[in-house]
């Protein structure tokens, strides 16, 4: 991906949607053809010169300070993700270029340490939200219309985003699909910033926005945002509703691979629901049927 024409397009995004009224200038919106504010406008609350605003939203962002993208991002009433996104954008080459790219892999602690998290649905992402290994439970709650050795084959890995908008079966698992969708474009155009050189980001982003017209439109409107904690409902195939919280655990050293962990709150029906997918689950001993979820 270009990060000078994302850095463009994004700062033209943020600028569009802030109205001239709500920072003080006052108007003839006849005679306005441009959304929001114009550039002359954003340079001034800024403080930067007009050249030298210019010059960033065309890219040529370098040698910028961080005094002028704060005076930038506090105009535009950027969040704190935006703001650093903003900078990931401004400075791609401050980042060294990274080595020849190799398939993640989980390695064997990290399968131990799902394997070992019987009661509770657990993957293994890297930071493009392909699925690297998954415990028993985390594929009965999200995957279980795949094969459980799918995250095994880099070619053939679940990959979370892709399945949100291309899955049909995957999408129907969330009650409120679109604040889902919009939160997963968020969180891969965060990561999309900090790795321009990532080759098979790009490809995962170009395949998305070919079939995908949903997809698409959500990318074009720029949203960032992290998200490390939260809760997600679901409608469970097997189980029915779950409201389910839930952590994501980076792991140090590991290029941005991260485990996501779901919980329900005891003695709710959404932790007999988890509960009753765990049993269903869990391998049949030797001479027993296996449960029946219905």
């Amino acid at each position: 991906m270009d990060a000078s024409t994302e850095l463009g397009d994004f700062l033209k995004s943020r600028r569009a949607a802030v109205r001239p009224e709500d920072v003080g200038i006052a108007t003839a919106p006849a005679r306005r053809r441009v959304a929001g504010l114009r550039r002359e406008e954003l340079a001034l609350l800024a403080g930067v010169s007009i050249t030298h605003y210019t010059r960033l939203e065309q890219g040529r962002a370098a040698g910028v300070s961080d005094s002028v993208l704060d005076a930038v991002a506090r105009t535009l009433r950027l969040t704190e993700d935006e703001t650093a996104h903003l900078k990931d954008l401004a400075r791609p080459a401050a980042r060294p270029r990274p080595a020849a790219p190799r398939a993640p892999h989980a390695t064997p602690s990290a399968r131990r340490l799902l394997a070992a998290m019987t009661d509770v649905p657990a993957l293994l992402l890297d930071r493009r939200t392909d699925v690297l290994a998954w415990n028993r439970l985390g594929r009965a709650l999200l995957g279980p219309h795949l094969p459980e050795e799918a995250p095994d084959t880099p070619a053939a890995r679940p990959n979370l985003v892709r399945m949100l908008f291309l899955d049909e079966r995957y999408r129907a698992l969330y009650a409120d699909w679109k604040e889902e969708a919009h939160l997963a474009v968020a969180s891969l155009r965060l990561v999309a910033g900090r790795h321009p050189d990532d080759r098979a980001l790009a490809e995962l982003v170009g395949r998305l926005s070919i079939q995908s017209d949903e997809f698409t439109a959500l990318w074009a409107r720029h949203p960032v945002r992290t998200c490390t904690s939260g809760s997600k409902s679901l409608h469970h195939p097997a189980v029915g509703t779950l409201e389910l919280g839930f952590e994501n655990l980076c792991l140090p050293g590991t290029a941005g691979q991260r485990v996501i962990a779901y919980t329900a709150e005891p003695g709710t029906p959404s932790d007999a629901a988890l509960r009753l997918l765990a049993a269903t689950a869990a391998p049949a001993e030797p001479g027993l049927p296996a449960l029946d979820p219905r």
